[in-house]
C-alpha cells in the first residue's frame, strides 16, 4: 500500500514549486503531462512506498519541469504552459487533501513577484546538482539547535 508524503506548494506567474517532504528517498520518479497531471512516486530506505497524483489547475510544459532530490526533500519546479496566477493548485474546487500545504517559505503574492524574483532565484537550486546548501534549505522539521544553545 502506498502512502502520501507531505507536499508544500507555492507559485509564481510562470512556475509552481512543489516540495515533497520525504527524507532519504530513493527511486524517485516524477512525471509531468501537458494537461496538468503531476505524478510522483518514491520509496523510503525502510521499504515504504509513497505516491500521489495531482490534477493541477492549468496546463504545464513537461520539458520545463525539473526535480532535485536532497537529503530531506524532493524539490520540483513545474513550468506553467501560460504565464499567469492560478486561483488554486488543483483543478478541483473541493478541499485539497490534508497532505497538501502552502509553502510559506517560497510563497509570493502576485504584486510582490518582481521584487521577490530579484531577491532570490529559486531556479538556481534546480540548475546546479553540486549545490551543498540545497540539502539543508527547506528543512521542514528540524530547528537550528546550535542557535538555541545560548
Amino acid at each position: 500500500m502506498s502512502r502520501h508524503p507531505e507536499v508544500l506548494w507555492a507559485q509564481r506567474s510562470d512556475k509552481v514549486y512543489l516540495t515533497v517532504a520525504l527524507p532519504d528517498a530513493k527511486d524517485v520518479s516524477v512525471k509531468c503531462e501537458p494537461h496538468g497531471l503531476f505524478t510522483f512516486s518514491a520509496s523510503h530506505v525502510q521499504g515504504d512506498s509513497y505516491s500521489f497524483t495531482l490534477e493541477l489547475y492549468g496546463s504545464i510544459s513537461p520539458e520545463g519541469c525539473k526535480t532535485k532530490t536532497g537529503l530531506r526533500n524532493i524539490l520540483c519546479s513545474v513550468q506553467k504552459a501560460q504565464r499567469g496566477w492560478w486561483k488554486r493548485l488543483l483543478k478541483s474546487e473541493e478541499k485539497p487533501a490534508p497532505y497538501l500545504k502552502v509553502d510559506w517559505h517560497r510563497w509570493c503574492d502576485e504584486d510582490d513577484e518582481e521584487s521577490a524574483s530579484d531577491a532570490d532565484d529559486d531556479d538556481a537550486r534546480f540548475v546546479s546538482q553540486d549545490d551543498e546548501s540545497s540539502d539543508d534549505e527547506g528543512m521542514l522539521y528540524l530547528p537550528d539547535l546550535e542557535k538555541a544553545r545560548v
